[in-house]
């Protein structure tokens, strides 16, 4: 599976759109995360609690983007984004998102080939 940034993938044309597909997961650190982030953030630097929280979250909600994307034929995701806000103070909301599609390689690869 592609997973690109970019309306397009390098060296491939898109024959099918599928839509819009997503990814949405929101999470909250426990009681006891949330006193240690709280305990080192008066001593300043990074918060690893939070760092390994969000990390995990993006992977988590990649994989259910890709899942999506899979469910509806596609085999590449271009215009990949990330959001995220947070809810209620306490919890975090990560969703990727992008347009899944079917891409097929093209002869040569000198620069992007789009059919709409």
């Amino acid at each position: 599976m592609f997973i690109v940034t970019t309306p397009y993938v390098p060296g491939h044309r898109i024959v099918e759109s599928k839509g819009h597909v997503f990814g949405l997961v929101v999470r909250s650190r426990g009681l006891a995360g949330n006193i240690s982030a709280g305990l080192r953030s008066l001593v300043g630097g990074e918060i690893h609690e939070y760092t390994e929280l969000l990390e995990d979250t993006r992977r988590q909600s990649i994989d259910r983007m890709v899942a999506n994307a899979v469910a509806l034929g596609a085999n590449a995701v271009v215009s990949f984004r990330f959001d995220s806000s947070e809810l209620g103070g306490t919890m975090s909301e990560i969703v990727a998102y992008g347009t899944a599609v079917i891409v097929e390689e093209t002869a040569s690869s000198t620069g992007p080939v789009v059919i709409e």
